[in-house]
């Protein structure tokens, strides 16, 4: 979903007698996961990115016309169906049928930056401040809430945890603390070094997230000796990531970003020939370290460098891999603000 595309609603954007938002926009950044994936549910230290890679959601007023360009999608449209009926259910006076939405995206979809998550949490903040709106009648949904509703929506459907979508609303760099049950604790949250840059890799071969989840939950069950192994180690990444962000050591980062990609390589299969070489590519043309983002086998690998060298890393790396990978994508990226910051500083419950 990369250019404006018509999510829901009727032709002209009319909206069901009491389900008619005169406004609602949210915009998201996507989440790369600089360690622990899976440690969000299992258990565990995890760290998490935002991105300024965006997706965005707007409620169209009522008779609107769609903006020129704007194509049906039928994966969006059927998320903002099912948001708008999770909704129905806990806020009163909301139409059968949704407003018409136009979204947008800028990440890569299916690469583990959480591009997903960044649709849903879109649809749950327009939605609901657009039946907050005057005239409409609803109240405004506190951040905490819209983060609790928005996991148990994706769980519902994944089975997953919660790193990502505190890491799409709280934004910045985040420390979090798996639990076996609802949201991961947000343990600590920081600025990412302005002198640092983000370069994502897109492999353009798609993550399979739901099959991932359920092959670790059956290993969780069976008392895997190889994912006791991977939580300790991916455990141990993650606080030397979190280190080494902290003390602003870019060296160290890359290093620990590199023993959390191999413990998920090595313990877990989460990576793929492809995926490691073009990891080989990158460390040989441009000297960055990557990692994968995201569980369940393709995707988008990560790295970080100097911001005043990622042009040139970029362009380099993009020479290196034209030739023999055209459909990889190498996109420039910088650590974003959330949705709603303010949601590090909320109570959990």
């Amino acid at each position: 979903m990369n250019r404006p595309t018509t999510v829901s609603g009727a032709d002209e954007g009319a909206a069901e007698a009491g389900a008619a938002p005169a406004a609602g926009r949210a915009v998201v950044p996507c989440r790369a996961c600089l360690s622990g994936e899976d440690l969000d549910w299992l258990g565990g230290r995890s760290v998490s990115l935002a991105l300024d890679l965006t997706t965005s959601v707007t409620v169209r007023p009522p008779a609107a016309r769609p903006p020129t360009g704007a194509a049906t999608d039928d994966g969006a449209g059927a998320w903002a169906d099912e948001v708008w009926a999770f909704l129905r259910q806990r806020l009163p006076g909301l139409g059968v049928r949704p407003p018409a939405v136009t979204a947008h995206s800028d990440a890569p979809a299916a690469s583990g930056l959480s591009s997903s998550t960044a649709l849903i949490v879109a649809l749950f903040r327009a939605f609901t401040e657009a039946a907050a709106a005057p005239g409409c009648g609803g109240r405004p949904v506190p951040v905490r809430t819209l983060a609790q509703w928005a996991y148990e929506f994706e769980f519902a459907v994944f089975n997953g945890g919660g790193m990502d979508h505190l890491a799409v609303i709280a934004g910045g760099l985040l420390l979090l603390d798996g639990r076996t049950t609802g949201l991961p604790e947000i343990v600590h949250r920081s600025a990412f070094p302005d002198e640092w840059a983000v370069v994502v890799l897109d492999s353009a071969t798609r993550k399979d997230t739901s099959d991932h989840i359920r092959s670790v939950r059956a290993q969780l069950a069976a008392g895997d000796a190889r994912l006791a192994e991977y939580r300790e180690r991916t455990d141990a990444a993650s606080a030397e990531v979190w280190d080494a962000v902290r003390s602003r050591e870019l060296s160290l980062l890359g290093a620990a970003m590199d023993r959390a990609h191999g413990a998920m390589r090595d313990l877990q299969g989460m990576s793929t020939p492809l995926l490691e070489e073009l990891r080989a590519v990158a460390r040989r043309s441009a000297g960055l370290p990557l990692k994968l983002s995201g569980a369940g086998g393709g995707g988008a690998l990560v790295g970080v460098c100097p911001a005043a060298e990622q042009a040139d890393v970029v362009a380099r790396l993009r020479r290196a891999l034209g030739p023999a990978h055209p459909r990889a994508r190498v996109i420039p990226a910088r650590a974003a603000a959330g949705l709603a910051p303010e949601l590090a500083a909320a109570p959990a419950p």
